[in-house]
């Protein structure tokens, strides 16, 4: 069982930038593919960004690219997620989630372990 705490969200305005971070336990951190995803207010939860086991492979949703970065440090068991230029359009409860398989945590349904999410707000 792996537990997952995201931090580092809040409020910001458009063109700032925001680190986010999720700390695990409970599991072997290195065997996991880790991704982030994000849920605005009325909308369906959507994936953001992935990252392999390795920290050699990653993608993005396309509305992301070259803003946000993800990153992975195995010895400290951490995920983040460097957002830059942050567009009102960013707002919502961003998740951590461990992959449940070999394969990119791209999906609601790849996912095996969620963290509680943190709010993050842009301001126009």
């Amino acid at each position: 069982q792996v537990q997952l705490v995201e931090s580092g969200g809040g409020l910001v305005q458009a063109g700032g930038s925001l680190r986010l971070s999720c700390a695990a336990s409970g599991g072997t951190f290195s065997y996991y593919n880790m991704g982030w995803f994000r849920q605005a207010p009325g909308k369906e939860r959507e994936f953001v960004a992935t990252i392999s086991w390795s920290g050699t492979n990653t993608r993005y949703v396309d509305s992301v690219k070259g803003r946000f970065t993800i990153s992975r440090d195995n010895a400290k068991n951490t995920v983040d997620l460097q957002m830059n230029s942050l567009k009102p359009e960013d707002t919502g409860v961003y998740y951590c989630a461990a992959g449940r398989s070999s394969s990119l945590v791209t999906s609601i349904s790849s996912a095996a372990y969620w963290g509680q999410g943190t709010q993050v707000t842009v301001s126009s």
